[in-house]
């Protein structure tokens, strides 16, 4: 379906040309005119002239009036009208020559039209069409990081790009207008819909409906960097040109294997092709740790070169970290989905599959069954907010959702994600092939272990692949099935073909279809440990804690630890540092409840709750008690964002603030108060504020004037550079600090001249401020 435009409404091109025909025309007389004209001729006995003079009037004030209310339709049919002849066009000319660009384009659509959703497809016969289900996602974070404050400012003139719920098709717009927005990264964790997004932007280009987004005309190549880590990691990697020739056009199709023209991926970069190239990076985070710098540097290097074609790169916060490259020039984050997006997604989701299994007679019956269960699962989603809520906010975790309860509406949703991992391992390993007639050669339970053996041996690698061979000796000296007296081969075909736990996305190589299921899979193996591997098994987890490929082998690993195992294992991490001990909180949430735990339990798990609470600051405390008073700030920011679930490179706005915890707020004010003798802190900041009038409007004498007394503020509109302030309490003004700089990225000019702080973005940094204070202020500060 069209993606949702900007809030913002910009008029289509034959609404202009009516408008300016409005303004022109009707408003300067000309109906007027020809009245006066009429009025004349009939004075003069000329009566058929003078009719003629009103009739035309009339008709030119009707058509430009009509005009303008059809315009927005009209519009979209020249839209179809053009794509329709330019598709039937290029169709013909295909068939008088080879149409190399067009055959790409259809290669390219086909392999993006089914709805695989990464990580969870557990029905061939029920995969859904890509474009039936696709659900918008909203995106942020457009100007977080820029490092100019002109370009800041210039940004946030722009609505559309101040809003929290952007679209991919205008950042694509954007890229004509703007060379930044040539450069993205998108990022969210695991199963936020970031393969399925670059997916249908690669769809629709591919099939020219890009007209429909109003987005510019632009050739996709879909690169997932884990098929290619093999050529990126040489000490001589192919260049981006020759890697589109000789590695991915060849692989679009093995049957029908096209052949491009002599620098035909050349031209299309540096945009002398019939349209510039749009770029898509996916998954940088997938590359082995390793070689993730060498291939950031050369990435970055092919951005350089080709200034005209439109890069994105998609990565799971933690991995990007390993970027140390040049970034791309604007950071983009997946929000998660709400609840209008929830619903939409199930009910595409629901209406396909029902349709899928019925003949064309039977639609209207499909579409009653599939609005009965759409609304049965909701009013379960409804109910269980508190329970299900983060599951369902994951649209890969509401695929499963949708699909656990599907196969029996009967059957309680599952409360937390390790049940959720092992109600649908179960489904595909066990209840689906019952209910397709198809025998197993395992039961279920000695599938999965042989399944957990695999994982677990990827997850100590570090990798998310394994070859053919060495999948097939591990299964052949598998006890379980050498016991069983089951083939390797079979087994291997069984577990892809039906239960589609592992997929082969390149011949010879598999995989788990989701990072998360291989950490599934990895941590019960680890949980699931005999005694005298229990010690080892824990001991691993904990240094690999703060490994991003580990995160979930690590979250589903404590959701299965016995109450006093958690607790060794916690205690340690929260050893770790501040963010380790975020982790730690994470694991804690998680961590399953039964109705009835006994007293000690409890206690166990507040205490721990407790003890990872306070390990979040310990690292802020150290900076304090040093008097490094920059980087405490950068962490306070830090921390911050995590109380609102946005990660470090993201930006803090004032609408955040809502989400603010009273006890964090209070044991970061405690410290700054305590380390800097009463000079710094957020009640320091409040009693000034309402030492000034506790101002409100911006730009009033009291605003300015609490700019002023807590050093941000120049005089004569201009706020001071964060370079600029002091940032020692010895020499400070009273509240200079927490500032929150470090999410807006005002710094120098390219020449390294200070300048004045553009005022809207002097004022955001006082918004912020004034949220925090009122938020403190009920917090009891």
């Amino acid at each position: 379906m069209p993606e949702e435009e900007s809030s913002k409404y910009s008029p289509t091109t034959i609404e202009k040309v009516f408008e300016l025909l409005d303004t022109k025309l009707v408003t300067f007389g000309v109906p007027g005119a020809l009245s006066f004209v009429g009025i004349t001729k009939a004075k003069e006995g000329q009566w058929v002239e003078a009719g003629w003079c009103w009739a035309g009037a009339a008709g030119i004030l009707i058509a430009i009036k009509i005009g303008k209310k059809l315009a927005p339709k009209l519009d979209q049919l020249l839209d179809w009208t053009i794509a329709g002849v330019e598709q039937g066009l290029c169709n013909g000319w295909s068939a008088v020559r080879s149409d190399f660009e067009g055959q790409y384009l259809r290669q390219q659509a086909r392999l993006c039209e089914e709805f695989v959703a990464e990580g969870f497809n557990p029905d061939r016969t029920a995969i859904p069409l890509l474009e039936e289900v696709f659900v918008p996602l909203d995106l942020s974070g457009a100007w977080a990081n820029l490092d100019n404050p002109r370009e800041i400012a210039k940004l946030q003139q722009d609505a559309a790009l101040r809003s929290e719920n952007l679209s991919i098709w205008h950042l694509l717009a954007r890229s004509r207008k703007d060379r930044k927005f040539r450069q993205m990264s998108i990022q969210a964790k695991g199963g936020m819909g970031k393969t399925t997004l670059l997916r249908h932007v690669a769809l629709i280009y591919g099939q020219r409906k890009h007209r429909k987004y109003h987005a510019p005309k632009l050739v996709p190549v879909l690169l997932r960097l884990r098929d290619l880590t093999e050529h990126l990691t040489q000490s001589q990697p192919p260049s981006l040109p020759n890697l589109i020739t000789e590695v991915y056009v060849p692989s679009l199709s093995k049957n029908q294997p096209l052949q491009p023209p002599d620098q035909w991926a050349e031209k299309l970069l540096a945009g002398r092709g019939s349209a510039p190239a749009l770029v898509m990076f996916d998954g940088f985070d997938e590359i082995p740790e390793g070689n993730r710098q060498a291939v950031s540097r050369w990435i970055t290097a092919q951005m350089q070169e080709y200034g005209e074609s439109v890069f994105i790169v998609t990565s799971r916060p933690a991995g990007f970290t390993d970027y140390v490259a040049q970034r791309p020039a604007i950071p983009i984050f997946v929000k998660k989905f709400n609840l209008q997006q929830q619903q939409e997604f199930i009910h595409r989701w629901y209406l396909c599959q029902e349709q899928c299994f019925r003949s064309e007679k039977q639609l209207r019956h499909a579409k009653e069954i599939a609005t009965e269960r759409v609304e049965h699962l909701l009013s379960q989603l409804r109910q269980r907010r508190n329970e299900l809520g983060y599951l369902a906010e994951n649209p890969l975790l509401l695929n499963m959702l949708v699909t656990f309860h599907r196969f029996d509406p009967s059957v309680e949703l599952p409360r937390y994600r390790i049940d959720l991992y092992r109600g649908v391992c179960k489904l595909q390993l066990e209840d689906r092939p019952k209910a397709r007639l198809i025998r197993m050669l395992l039961p279920f339970e000695k599938s999965q272990k042989v399944l957990q053996t695999i994982a677990s041996r990827l997850i100590e690698r570090n990798q998310l692949k394994i070859e053919h061979e060495i999948l097939l000796k591990i299964l052949s000296q598998h006890q379980i099935l050498q016991r069983e007296d089951v083939n390797a081969e079979a087994f291997l075909k069984q577990v892809v073909e039906v239960s589609e736990l592992l997929v082969e996305r390149e011949p010879g190589e598999y995989e788990f279809p989701h990072l998360s299921f291989q950490g599934f899979f990895a941590a019960t193996q680890l949980a699931e440990a005999d005694d005298a591997e229990a010690a080892h098994n824990n001991q691993l987890v904990l240094q690999n804690w703060n490994q991003a490929v580990w995160r979930e082998t690590v979250l589903l690993y404590t959701a299965q630890l016995s109450p006093k195992l958690l607790d060794q294992t916690i205690q340690k991490a929260c050893e770790l540092g501040s963010e380790a001990s975020e982790l730690a909180i994470l694991c804690l949430r998680e961590y399953p409840r039964p109705e009835k735990f006994s007293p000690d339990v409890i206690d166990i798990i507040n205490r721990l709750e407790s003890v990872a609470k306070d390990s979040q600051y310990t690292k802020l405390e150290k900076l304090l008690q040093a008097g490094q008073w920059e980087a405490a700030d950068k962490e306070t920011y830090r921390l911050m964002l995590r109380m609102v679930d946005k990660e470090s490179s993201q930006s803090l706005r004032p609408e955040d603030v809502q989400g603010f915890s009273c006890e964090v707020l209070q044991t970061i004010d405690e410290l700054w108060v305590n380390y800097s003798d009463g000079k710094f802190g957020f009640s320091v900041q409040r009693k000034i504020w309402q030492e000034c009038g506790s101002p409100s409007e911006e730009n009033s004498k009291n605003w300015n004037a609490f700019g002023r007394c807590i050093g941000w503020y120049r005089g004569w509109g201009s706020w001071a550079l964060y370079q600029d302030l002091v940032k020692n309490p010895l020499y400070s003004t009273a509240g200079e600090l927490p500032c929150f700089d470090w999410g807006l990225g005002w710094t120098t000019t390219d020449s390294g001249i200070p300048e004045a702080m553009p005022v809207d973005v002097g004022f955001l940094r006082v918004k912020l401020v004034r949220e925090i204070i009122a938020c403190t202020k009920n917090c009891g500060l």
